[in-house]
């Protein structure tokens, strides 16, 4: 452990969420130098067992997401765990959530209950859609909300629609979560209020989507269809040897390009100068493009393409990402020794701030590893925390 060097430094947070959405945002912001208490029940976040562990409760998707943090086993049904929790939160700057709030309200954790406690508490409710809308009380996860905020359609076409192989409704929404805890809490230091902060899922990705995709939608009535036309046609290209993504932008790369390629009579006749008729014509320049490439290999592509200043890229394997040439010089991936995990392998911060640079604080904790250290940070004395242990309202490693 080292100390926090972040921008959010002195900055406590009590992360009462699971999974994907909420944990990130909070290991962002763990990242960026707050304390994040993550406040579990006695089993654990699910996450802790979905995906590959060498030791139960630890997977790698679990650890990649509970960096920097500390954690809390807490059974907020119990009525000791409860009252320990209504202790903790006074002490407390953010209070972070996924549970829907009719649960936290049931539990007499609402925003109007913590409020009620600490005044200038920034509450951030992580939910599937807008409390005020007529699905405010349903469930979500990442495929519904890819589904219902047309970012499947986008992916696929409207009569095919597929799912993007990743979770990225949570982690684009996690994000945003992370943002949106900043920004009010810098509204608190220019108002001295706490507030209620809601970033539902639903639409939070469906505004994402939205900006190039509705198209012709975007204007009322339609000036055109929806989709951006563009998006469709860019898809890998395959060389002699391979794959790659090849993408002249502007007038001038197209031209350059036709011109390197031999084939400088495509300009004119693909209308590439000119931006309004070069979108027009997208599907078939790519065609062009696609048919050229196979002409050389991958190797010979990105000599050529550098030298013309043309975007392009080889692609990375998902098992070799971390040795990808650029990765690697920037020290993107770091290995962490984990004192009961053994070497295990993450992302760093990739934001920079140059007076508060952030960093790997804490490894991920295991479950109720810092119960006592926490509870003993708040006031509780020694007996206090060993009855609530005996009572079966907290648990510690």
């Amino acid at each position: 452990m080292t100390e926090p060097t972040g921008p959010l430094a002195g900055i406590r947070i009590l992360d009462l969420t699971s999974v994907l959405f909420g944990p990130y945002a909070a290991a962002i912001l763990g990242d960026w130098g707050a304390d994040v208490i993550k406040v579990e029940s006695l089993a654990g976040d699910m996450w802790r067992y979905t995906g590959a562990f060498r030791n139960r409760g630890m997977s790698g998707q679990f650890m990649a997401v509970n960096r920097n943090k500390r954690s809390l086993a807490l059974d907020l049904k119990h009525p000791d765990g409860k009252a320990t929790l209504q202790r903790l939160i006074p002490t407390a700057d953010v209070l972070l959530t996924n549970v829907r709030p009719a649960a936290m309200a049931r539990l007499g954790f609402g925003y109007d209950d913590c409020r009620a406690l600490n005044p200038k508490l920034i509450y951030a409710a992580a939910t599937g859609f807008g409390q005020e809308g007529p699905w405010a009380k349903r469930p979500a996860f990442d495929e519904i909300i890819q589904a219902a905020s047309g970012l499947a359609s986008s992916i696929g076409s409207d009569e095919e629609p597929q799912f993007v192989p990743s979770l990225v409704g949570d982690k684009i929404c996690g994000q945003a979560l992370a943002g949106a805890v900043s920004a009010a809490l810098f509204a608190r230091e220019r108002s001295g209020k706490g507030q209620l902060v809601e970033v539902p899922m639903l639409e939070t990705v469906a505004g994402f989507n939205s900006i190039e995709m509705l198209g012709g939608y975007a204007f009322d009535p339609p000036i055109g269809p929806s989709g951006y036309k563009r998006m469709k046609e860019r898809k890998p290209v395959r060389t002699k040897d391979g794959w790659i993504t090849m993408l002249p932008y502007s007038g001038d790369n197209w031209c350059a390009f036709f011109e390197a390629v031999g084939r400088p009579e495509l300009t004119d006749e693909l209308q590439v100068r000119d931006p309004v008729a070069r979108a027009e014509n997208i599907d078939r320049i790519y065609a062009a493009m696609n048919e050229i490439a196979a002409s050389r290999t991958t190797a010979q592509w990105q000599e050529l393409l550098l030298r013309l200043d043309v975007p392009h890229t080889a692609f990375a394997r998902i098992d070799e990402i971390t040795e990808q040439e650029h990765l690697k010089a920037v020290d993107f991936f770091v290995d962490i020794d984990h004192p009961t995990e053994g070497k295990i392998r993450q992302a760093r911060p990739a934001t920079k701030f140059s007076e508060a640079p952030p960093n790997l604080h804490r490894v991920p904790p295991r479950l109720g590893e810092h119960s006592r250290d926490v509870l003993m940070e708040a006031g509780f004395s020694d007996a206090e925390v060993e009855t609530l242990v005996a009572t079966g309202a907290v648990a510690q490693m």
